[in-house]
């Protein structure tokens, strides 16, 4: 029976390679490659390094699906937003994979996939809130019961996990910086040091954590020696800030919608910091808060499989000779 999907995921710097049953949602495999030491080094994603990486990983992963080919009714694959150079060792395999298998081939947005990551095993009903915290991206979004996105809020400037990289970059910590800065939080000893609320008291609904990340870089110049306390006092303070801010728009955002549900996904969504506080809000308000779980969090294939599921029942077939690939995100107006 002809009922696996099998997907690609290749938008940065993972290879991922997933097959879902479509009939039971139901996981038959899954494999990820992160390039994180590699691109540490640099202390960022090297653009031209991912592609080569994933050239290699993504054929090494594909190899131990053989066995699934002939019970496939589909090839999934990330095709926006993303690095176009990575993008493009997916895309080709898809279409490879496509065409040779006589498949019929689905391209996914890599945010919607980060929202399905909250449906991995159960059917996807929507008319709920969605924080969204995954690379580049820093967004809250309503998508009502016609599965229509309507963004309430964006960010002006850097991404809430593009400021823990630079925030970890700042005091020649390796990336990727958000786990480092998070643990490093914990362990600080003092607490003493504190930054201000970005845009506290304004009323916009919009993120900006460019003038967070200027108070932290002043703050570093004091010090001739960055000890192993001082920087644990500044990540606490830093996390602390830049948490906050998401809850304090958050709550405006509570304030003008009624949601019963609420759901956080992507890569920094794994803090348990911003999640914690998350929790209490929505208890606050009387809200359901849904959770990704902390495997697929990040950039993953079984994320891409799911939201594919939706998309073949659709039958939102893209030609194998179609132009796909987008480095920003074109089709996001519905899940």
């Amino acid at each position: 029976m002809k009922n696996l999907i099998l997907a690609i995921e290749s938008s940065c710097d993972d290879s991922s390679i997933a097959i879902i049953n479509k009939d039971n949602l139901k996981c038959i495999f899954y494999k990820k490659i992160s390039q994180e030491l590699e691109h540490s080094v640099y202390g960022g994603v090297v653009p031209e390094l991912a592609a080569r990486l994933h050239s290699a990983a993504l054929p090494s992963i594909l190899e131990q699906c053989k066995s699934y080919f002939n019970q496939l009714c589909a090839i999934a694959v990330t095709n926006e937003p993303g690095l176009s150079v990575s993008l493009l060792g997916g895309i080709t395999m898809a279409k490879t994979l496509a065409s040779g298998l006589n498949l019929p081939l689905i391209a996914i947005n890599h945010l919607k996939g980060h929202i399905y990551s909250l449906f991995l095993e159960e059917k996807a009903i929507f008319n709920m809130g969605i924080l969204l915290v995954s690379g580049g991206h820093t967004m809250v979004l309503y998508i009502n019961n016609k599965k229509e996105i309507q963004i309430l809020a964006n960010t002006s400037d850097d991404s809430f996990g593009e400021s823990f990289d630079k925030v970890a970059k700042m005091m020649n910590l390796p990336y990727p910086g958000g786990v480092i800065i998070e643990n490093l939080a914990k362990n600080a000893k003092n607490k003493n040091i504190k930054f201000s609320i970005p845009l506290k008291h304004s009323k916009e609904l919009v993120y900006s954590f460019s003038g967070l990340k200027n108070a932290v870089r002043l703050e570093i110049l004091k010090y001739e020696n960055l000890d192993e306390n001082i920087k644990a006092e500044i990540a606490y303070g830093f996390e602390e800030a830049a948490c906050e801010h998401i809850i304090d728009k958050l709550e405006k955002i509570f304030k003008q919608y009624s949601f019963k549900e609420f759901g956080i996904v992507g890569g920094a969504s794994a803090n348990l910091n911003l999640r914690s506080r998350l929790q209490s809000l929505c208890e606050k308000y009387h809200i359901k808060l849904k959770l990704a779980p902390l495997n697929y969090c990040s950039d993953n294939a079984l994320m891409i499989a799911r939201a594919a599921v939706d998309a073949y029942e659709r039958s939102e077939f893209v030609k194998i000779d179609q132009e796909i690939l987008s480095p920003r995100s074109q089709n996001f107006l519905r899940m």
